[in-house]
């Protein structure tokens, strides 16, 4: 069986598909190339909402689905091109639109069957559900992976995701693997620049840097009851939201608009290193991938947030670029399965034990 297996990710930023082509020959990973297919507008605009209760839900979200298995399918055929040899496996995470694990359920928006047909591939999807059934977060998921691909023996390390919402790996020197959902990773600060000034997200976190931060409405928002939660923990779009943000921002009137995003890009930064020192006193080093690593603003604000004395880099030093992290995760997660081997974490997500993750749409 072919080792080449494609991983596509579209996250909680909602900007398109990223793809990845990973090869897994003799227990290694290895990164052959990647891809990127953003969404058409009026795909993204209708994923958005599609992330709270609207009308005619079921026939938009099946149509947005097959909007997806196109994007998805493109993707993959231009992964396929620089394969050299056959994909075993297209690994689709599918969209997020609804997570709520404490109702039993979390919902990614995908026709992997339409996948399957497009691309004549067998696509594995649907990593969350099982999870979830186990009585599990179904959230994250790609700790697991990140012991896989960034662990370092006697050395504990923090693996930082930050997408739409910010995760955390923390990846201990005895081997134990801890993490969950922190909070808001770019949801917010994107939500805030769009409004004001039309653009998907701050790029380099400039436009952050230009405000002061605001320590009333900081403390305000870190009143959130879902950063005092326990772990298992996971969140989503389905509370950290643009009504949601209005509400907190209401005690607050005629606040400098760049005030509040370097208020929001210090939320995200503090909630990340508040959990990370909950797992861990001092990690050798905390590394950033998705979307946030490349906001220079958040890095600096997460580094002085941990003290000052961690270091704080991107994981493009360990080899892997921060844009293809998560799909890679699906691909090996994907990888997991074809071996029926299990991809779940009960550490880190609460499910009652390990669980073989997916499930198959063959060519």
């Amino acid at each position: 069986m072919s080792d080449l297996y494609i991983g596509l990710m579209s996250g909680t930023s909602l900007d398109g598909v990223d793809g990845v082509l990973a090869d897994f020959a003799g227990g290694a990973i290895q990164t052959l190339g990647a891809a990127f297919v953003p969404f058409p507008a009026e795909l993204r605009a209708e994923l958005m909402a599609l992330q709270s209760a609207t009308s005619n839900e079921i026939e938009r979200e099946a149509l947005a689905a097959n909007g997806l298995a196109a994007a998805y399918a493109r993707c993959a055929d231009e992964l396929v091109a620089k394969a050299p040899g056959r994909v075993a496996a297209v690994c689709v995470h599918g969209q997020t639109i609804r997570h709520r694990p404490e109702l039993g359920f979390t919902r990614q928006t995908n026709n992997p069957a339409l996948v399957a047909e497009l691309t004549g591939i067998d696509v594995i999807a649907d990593f969350r559900s099982r999870d979830v059934a186990a009585g599990g977060q179904g959230a994250p998921l790609v700790p697991a992976f990140h012991q896989a691909q960034f662990g370092h023996p006697g050395q504990t390390r923090a693996v930082v995701n930050v997408g739409g919402i910010a995760n955390i790996s923390v990846l201990h020197a005895d081997g134990r693997v801890s993490g969950y959902d922190t909070g808001p990773g770019n949801v917010l600060m994107d939500l805030w620049i769009a409004r004001h000034q039309g653009a998907a997200y701050d790029a380099g976190g400039a436009w952050a840097a230009s405000g002061q931060v605001q320590p009333d409405l900081l403390a305000a928002l870190l009143r959130a009851p879902y950063f005092a939660l326990p772990a298992p923990k996971s969140t989503g779009r389905d509370l950290f939201h643009a009504a949601w943000l209005d509400t907190q921002l209401a005690p607050f009137p005629r606040r400098a608009a760049a005030d509040v995003q370097a208020t929001l890009t210090r939320l995200t930064a503090v909630t990340i290193a508040d959990g990370i020192r909950k797992e861990t006193d001092q990690p050798a080093a905390v590394y950033v991938c998705g979307g946030g690593a490349y906001n220079a603003t958040l890095l600096q604000e997460l580094a002085a947030a941990l003290g000052g004395n961690v270091p704080v880099q991107s994981t493009d030093v360990l080899g892997v670029a921060p844009n293809r992290v998560e799909a890679l995760a699906f691909a090996w997660l994907g990888h997991r399965f074809s071996k029926r081997q299990a991809g779940n974490l009960p550490a880190v997500t609460g499910a009652k034990g390990l669980r073989i993750l997916g499930a198959l749409y063959p060519a």
